[in-house]
């Protein structure tokens, strides 16, 4: 245990052991419910190879009920469209380890990480995390969400990214939640948006890539 502004944290801790507690007190954010994050959607036509795989897809995914099923079967589909709709100017990361501050739990791995370069290699500016909520509790999965994205908020400051805002999201792949980050301040949507509805759910996401880098060409 080692001691970091009057609060003992566990060095071992990790994204997914955040509470809301930890977010105000050992990150020191301001957390507020608002009813939407992205407030003007311009629904986007989705690929006819999204809907044929997400009709094949989910009812085996729903049916079947794990992570991994969820994961492979409907967000990365999901995820893999959004940067097919952003002319693949974006990256997308699945699985991938954001190790930025261990002392303050702030390290190991993140579901998927959407970034501002179409560099696949490795990761550049991250604006966009992914969490997939545990057994389909989406208000749970919130707190590692947000400890996620301010992680991904120090990665862009010491990266010197001029990137205004950080977003995220958690899922159980047919349900989504987000959020939204700019420098101590946490935006969490009341609201929840579903996988029938792709259109604009569609619509969010590219908005998220737009708002926080203009220069991006959509489809």
């Amino acid at each position: 245990m080692e001691l970091l502004s009057g609060f003992y944290i566990n060095i071992h801790m990790s994204y997914s052991e955040f509470s809301f507690e930890d977010l105000k007190n050992k990150l020191n954010l301001n957390l507020r419910e608002v009813e939407a994050i992205i407030e003007r959607i311009e629904p986007r036509k989705p690929s006819l190879l999204i809907q044929e795989t997400l009709k094949e897809n989910l009812p085996i995914a729903l049916g079947i009920d794990t992570e991994k099923a969820r994961s492979e079967m409907i967000l990365a589909p999901v995820l893999i469209e959004l940067r097919k709709q952003c002319n693949r100017q974006v990256s997308l990361f699945s699985s991938i380890d954001l190790n930025i501050d261990k002392s303050k739990g702030l390290n190991r791995v993140c579901d998927f990480i959407i970034s501002h370069s179409s560099e696949q290699l490795f990761l550049n500016s991250p604006v966009f995390t992914v969490v997939e909520a545990k057994n389909d509790n989406i208000k749970s999965g919130i707190p590692q969400c947000i400890s996620e994205m301010v992680a991904a908020q120090i990665f862009n400051r010491k990266k010197n990214n001029s990137i205004p805002c950080i977003y995220g999201t958690v899922t159980t792949g047919s349900i989504w939640k987000f959020i939204k980050l700019q420098n101590d301040d946490v935006e969490i949507e009341m609201r929840e948006h579903f996988i029938e509805n792709l259109e604009s759910l569609l619509g969010i996401l590219v908005e998220i890539v737009r708002v926080t880098n203009p220069i991006i060409q959509t489809l």
